[in-house]
């Protein structure tokens, strides 16, 4: 009986323990997955000053690591223009942009889902980017030769790869030696013209009715010309038959004296 009674006291000290063990130890932490910032990665390179600009003043870079850090995602693929294909554009351009037209322009170099450099030539083209799908104006095709290159062409703009400058299983950043620009960034589409542009052009010019009354004016003076002819002509006419019978008796005169 006090055997049993030892066996009861030390199991229930067991239990005790295991009890207390449990609730005063930690439990284990689940490390944070490493969060991915776009603008960090482009500094490091240290040759993206204008595209950094653009991403915070468009606050467009916090849309793209918002989409990094979503579960769901599909990851992004960018094309990073370094700062001196934005030195080749003409003076003032960026500036002449909007503040929709510079998200729209960004949105152009960046693809909904993450694409290794080695998957390029699986893509079908025209490639969606995040401006949209508009065939018109927003159409970008890429290419791949036998050496592997990226070429891309956007009717405006034939641009390459140049490099990798950041790649995991969801980021993939390629920098590219050109500015990636839609069409109608480059060729602006046709503007009707103003009703008061197009009544002066169906109505005659001043010149034209110059003109046509300086040719009226020569026909009524040609006309006027021959007429003074003809009336000269007449009056010679009539002043030679006037003249005919006197020379005849003259003449007549003149043979009967001799």
């Amino acid at each position: 009986m006090v055997i049993m009674d030892r066996s009861l006291v030390f199991t229930s000290l067991l239990l005790l323990v295991t009890f207390f063990h449990s609730t005063t130890t930690p439990a284990p932490t689940v490390p944070k997955a490493p969060s991915i910032d776009v603008v960090q990665i482009l500094r490091k390179a240290k040759r993206f000053t204008v595209l950094i600009r653009l991403l915070k003043t468009t606050q467009l870079i916090n849309q793209l690591n918002s989409q990094l850090m979503t579960s769901g995602s599909g990851g992004l693929t960018i094309f990073a223009p370094e700062d001196s294909s934005f030195s080749k554009l003409k003076p003032g351009f960026l500036n002449s942009l909007d503040d929709r037209q510079k998200v729209e322009l960004l949105q152009f170099h960046t693809i909904s889902s993450f694409i290794s450099i080695s998957n390029f030539d699986t893509l079908t083209n025209p490639v969606q980017t995040q401006a949209g799908d508009d065939p018109k104006r927003l159409q970008l095709n890429v290419t791949t030769d036998s050496s592997s290159r990226v070429s891309m062409m956007t009717g405006a703009v034939n641009a390459t790869v140049t490099g990798t400058v950041y790649t995991d299983n969801k980021l993939a950043i390629y920098q590219v030696d050109k500015v990636l620009l839609p069409l109608d960034f480059v060729i602006p589409k046709a503007q009707a013209p103003s009703p008061a542009a197009a009544a002066e052009a169906e109505s005659p010019k001043s010149g034209n009715t110059k003109s046509a009354s300086s040719d009226e004016g020569e026909d009524d003076n040609n006309e006027a010309n021959k007429a003074n002819e003809v009336e000269s002509s007449a009056g010679s006419v009539s002043f030679c038959s006037e003249m005919m019978p006197l020379l005849l008796g003259f003449a007549f005169l003149g043979g009967s004296i001799i």
